[in-house]
C-alpha cells in the first residue's frame, strides 16, 4: 500500500505543532517549508486537548485550516491520531485510566503517555476520536499517510494495575489454556508457587525476592502484546475509513519493551525516531544498527527516519549540538541503509514546555540566523538530485540474529553473571560493519536463505524452532558464529539439559560443562592459533570439543588449557563458538575468517568511514561517508566508478573531507577487495590496535 514513488522523491520533513504558535506565524511556516524542500509534515500528534477540549465535544476548525494551507503549498500531511498524550479531563473523570508502577504508585498528570493500555473506556476514547478524524480528513487531498499514536512504549511500557492483572491472565488463559500447562510451564513446583485458580495469579509486582523468571518472561511478552491491541484497535477504523492510506507508528530503534518484529507486521511502512548522541566517539554506529534493524524489520523493505534532532536535543544529562556537518551525514547514512524519509522532530523549536530547548529546523534565532536552518535548508535542495535512491535495495549476505524474547530471558535476575545483550550486538556489528559489510538483523526462526554467516553474539533463549533453523542453515552450506552462553533455555525459561548449548550441541561440535563468570574489570588470558595471547572480559566456560577445531585456548586458572574458540565443520557448513568476551579486534579478525571461508567480499573499514553498498537498476552504488569531524580520509576505489548522477571518477584515489558523503555508482558488483584506506595516520592507528591492514 505504501508507495514512495507518489511523494516523487525522497521524503523531507518534520513533526508541525502549530498549536503551539499564533495562526500569524502559520503563513510564515508554510513559506518557509517550500524554502526548505519539505514535502511532508507529520501534524497533530499531542492535539487531543484542543481536538476534543472536553468529552465528546471536537473543535477542528483550526485543524482545517491547517490542513487547507499546507495543501496550497504543496505540503502533504501524516496526519496523527492524536492518541499519544489524553487531555487531562481524562484523567479527572477516569483516576484508574492513570498507569501503576511496579511498586504500586499510581502516575499522574503533567506528562505524557499517562494511560493504562487496558483500560476501557480510554480505548473506546481513543477509537471514538480516531473515527472523528479519520472521517473529517479521509478525503482532504492534503492527506498522505496516518500517524498512530506516537512513540508507544517510550516511557510506559508495562502497568501494573488490576486491569492489567485482569488481561495478563486473559493472555495466559490464550496462551497455555489450562492451569496444569501454565504450572508445567512456569516451573511452579518451585517455592511452593503452583497455581490452583486464575484469579490467584498476578503481574511481577515488587516481591520479597527474585520472581519467578518464566512469569517475569511471559509479562514482558504479554505488556508488549498488550500495547499492540491498542495500536491494532486505530489502525482497524483507519483501514475501515480509509483503505487506501498508509498506516505507520513510529519505532525507537531497540527499544526493550516492545518486540518489533510483531509491531512491523501491522504497518504499512516502518518509521523510526533515531537520536545517537553526538558527542558519542562513534554516533554512526548505533545509528546504523538501528537503521538496519528497520530495513531489516519488512524483509528489506524502505523505511521512514520520522524523527531526528536538527541539532542539539533537551533530555540528556549533557546535550551536545551536532556539529557543521553531521546532520548531513547522518541523513546520508540513513539513505544508504535505506531510508526513503528524512524527516525531524520539530520543524520549528518550542517556546514552552518540556521540549523548548530541542532544536528545530527553525530555532530560536529565526531563519535568518541560524546555521541549523542553513543546513537544514541545503539539505533539502540536495535530497532533489538524490530521488533515484528511494528506487535501491540493501542486499546484505551478512545477518545478525536478533530476537526480544532472548533480550528480556538474559536480562532477568538470577543468573550466573548480569549480562546486557546490547553490548554484545554493538561490538559484533560494528565489527562486520569494519569489514564492509551490509547487515540485516533477523528473527531467530526466519528464513536465512539470503544469507552465506549468520551472527549470534547470544542465544541465551533458544527455541526449538529456532535451533532447527540453524541447524538446516550450517547443513546446507551456512556459516554460523555462535557467542558465549547461548543455547541454555528453551521458551519457557527452562534450561535445556545434558550440556551447554542445548539444541545445538551436534551443530557446533562440543558441550559446556561449566561457566566461569568474570569479575568486572577482571580478564582471562586467550591465546589464538598463531600463539598471539589476548585479554578477554566478562566470561570464560569449561569447553569439551566433541568433534570441533579448537582455534583458541584459555590459558589461566583451572580452565587454563581449554578450548575457548572452536570451529566444527558440519554438513556442508560450518558452526563457529566462542567461550569468551573477546577483544574488538580478535573478534574482528575470527569474523574476517569466517567471511572470506564463506567466500563473502569484505574490505577493511576504519571507524571513522560509514560504507555501504545498495543496488540500483542493475548497478551498485557505494555509499563513503567520512563521519569524523576533523580529520579526511583518502581512500583507492576499484576503477570504473561514476559519481551518482555525475561524471565518472577521473581518479581511483578518492579524498574524502570531514563529514562528507561520496556516492559512487559501478556497473555490476563492486569489487569490494580493491577499496583501500590510503591514510598513513589511520594504517598506523590500526597496526597498533593488531587490526589487519591491506597491501
Amino acid at each position: 500500500m505504501f508507495d514512495i514513488k507518489s511523494f516523487g522523491g525522497v521524503i523531507y520533513g518534520a513533526d508541525y505543532n502549530p498549536e503551539q504558535w499564533p495562526r500569524d506565524v502559520w503563513r510564515e511556516d508554510a513559506r518557509l517549508m517550500n524554502e526548505a524542500g519539505v514535502n511532508l509534515v507529520s501534524l497533530g500528534i499531542f492535539s487531543w486537548a484542543l481536538l476534543e477540549p472536553r468529552p465528546g465535544e471536537y473543535d477542528f476548525g483550526w485543524l482545517d485550516e491547517v490542513m487547507d494551507l499546507l495543501h496550497e503549498h504543496g505540503v502533504g500531511v501524516n496526519l496523527a491520531t492524536a492518541t499519544a498524550s489524553p487531555p487531562p479531563w481524562l484523567s479527572l473523570k477516569y483516576p484508574d485510566s492513570k498507569p501503576v508502577t511496579a511498586d504500586g504508585v499510581r502516575l499522574e498528570v503533567g506528562g505524557r503517555q499517562l494511560y493504562c493500555p487496558s483500560h476501557a473506556a480510554f480505548r473506546e476514547h481513543v477509537r471514538t476520536l480516531t473515527r472523528q478524524i479519520a472521517g473529517r480528513y479521509a478525503a482532504h487531498p492534503a492527506l498522505r499517510m496516518w500517524h498512530v499514536n506516537n512513540e508507544y512504549g517510550c516511557h510506559i511500557d508495562q502497568c501494573y494495575c488490576g486491569l492489567c492483572a485482569e488481561n495478563f491472565r486473559a493472555w495466559l488463559r490464550g496462551r497455555y489454556g489450562t492451569l496444569d500447562a501454565l504450572n508445567a510451564a512456569w516451573g511452579t513446583a518451585f517455592w511452593s508457587q503452583r497455581y490452583g485458580d486464575w484469579a490467584e495469579i498476578q503481574p511481577p509486582r515488587r516481591a520479597p525476592t527474585y520472581p519467578n523468571p518464566t512469569q517475569q518472561l511471559d509479562w514482558r511478552r504479554f505488556s508488549s502484546d498488550n500495547i499492540l491491541e491498542l495500536y491494532r484497535l486505530e489502525v482497524e477504523v483507519l483501514r475501515e475509513v480509509t483503505p487506501e492510506i498508509p498506516v505507520t507508528t513510529n519505532f525507537l530503534g531497540f527499544l526493550p519493551g516492545l518486540d518489533y518484529h510483531k509491531w512491523a507486521r501491522e504497518e504499512d511502512v516502518v518509521s523510526l525516531d533515531a537520536y545517537p548522541d553526538p558527542s558519542d566517539a562513534a554516533p554512526h554506529l548505533d545509528a546504523g544498527m538501528s537503521y538496519d534493524l528497520m530495513r531489516s524489520l519488512r524483509g528489506g523493505q524502505r523505511w521512514i527516519l520520522m524523527e531526528q534532532a536538527p541539532s542539539a536535543v533537551n533530555w540528556r544529562q549533557h546535550n551536545a549540538p551536532k556539529r557543521p556537518g553531521l546532520m548531513r551525514v547522518l541523513n546520508h547514512q540513513a539513505l544508504a541503509h535505506g531510508a526513503s524519509g528524512l524527516m525531524y522532530f520539530q520543524w520549528r523549536a518550542s517556546r514552552a514546555g518540556a521540549e523548548k530547548y530541542h532544536s528545530g529546523m527553525v530555532q530560536h534565532v529565526g531563519p535568518e540566523r541560524s546555521r541549523v536552518w542553513r543546513e537544514v535548508r541545503a539539505l533539502g535542495q540536495e535530497l532533489k538530485s538524490l530521488s533515484a535512491l528511494t528506487g535501491a535495495s540493501v542486499r546484505s549476505r551478512v545477518a545478525v540474529m536478533f530476537d526480544w524474547d532472548n533480550w528480556w530471558a538474559l536480562e532477568l535476575d538470577s543468573k550466573p553473571s548480569a549480562l546486557k545483550l546490547m553490548p554484545l550486538v554493538r561490538k559484533w556489528y560494528a565489527a562486520l560493519r569494519g569489514l564492509g559489510q551490509n547487515v540485516d538483523f533477523v528473527h531467530p526462526e526466519a528464513d536465512l536463505g539470503a544469507y552465506d554467516v549468520v551472527a549470534l553474539p547470544n542465544g541465551y533463549l533458544l527455541t526449538a524452532g529456532a535451533a532447527g533453523n540453524l541447524r538446516a542453515f550450517v547443513q546446507g552450506g551456512g556459516t554460523l558464529l555462535t557467542g558465549f552462553f547461548s543455547g541454555i533455555v528453551d521458551e519457557h525459561e527452562h534450561v535445556q539439559l545434558g550440556g551447554y548449548p542445548g539444541l545445538l550441541r551436534d551443530v557446533l561440535g562440543l558441550w559446556v560443562e561449566e561457566w566461569a563468570p568474570l569479575q568486572p574489570g577482571e580478564t582471562t588470558a586467550v591465546r589464538l592459533e598463531g600463539g598471539e595471547e589476548v585479554q578477554a572480559t566478562q566470561w570464560a566456560e569449561v569447553i569439551h570439543p566433541d568433534g570441533a577445531q579448537v582455534l583458541a585456548t584459555f590459558t589461566e586458572d583451572y580452565y587454563a588449557g581449554g578450548a575457548a574458540v572452536t570451529r566444527h565443520a558440519f554438513g556442508a557448513g560450518q558452526a563457529y563458538y566462542l567461550g569468551s568476551d573477546l577483544p574488538q579486534h580478535t573478534l574482528a579478525g575470527l569474523l574476517e575468517g569466517a567471511l572470506r571461508g564463506a567466500g563473502v567480499p569484505l574490505c577493511h573499514v576504519p571507524e571513522q568511514l560509514d560504507l555501504s553498498v545498495s543496488t540500483l537498476d542493475g548497478a551498485q552504488v557505494l555509499h563513503l561517508l567520512n563521519v569524523h569531524p576533523t580529520r579526511p580520509l583518502t581512500l583507492r576505489l576499484p576503477e570504473g566508478g561514476a559519481r551518482l548522477g555525475g561524471d565518472d571518477v577521473s581518479s581511483q584515489t578518492v579524498v574524502l573531507a570531514p563529514y562528507a558523503a561520496e556516492l559512487i555508482r559501478f556497473r555490476g558488483e563492486v569489487d569490494l577487495a580493491a577499496v583501500h584506506v590510503l591514510d598513513q595516520e589511520l594504517v598506523a592507528d590500526k597496526r597498533q590496535a593488531g587490526l589487519p591492514v591491506p597491501g
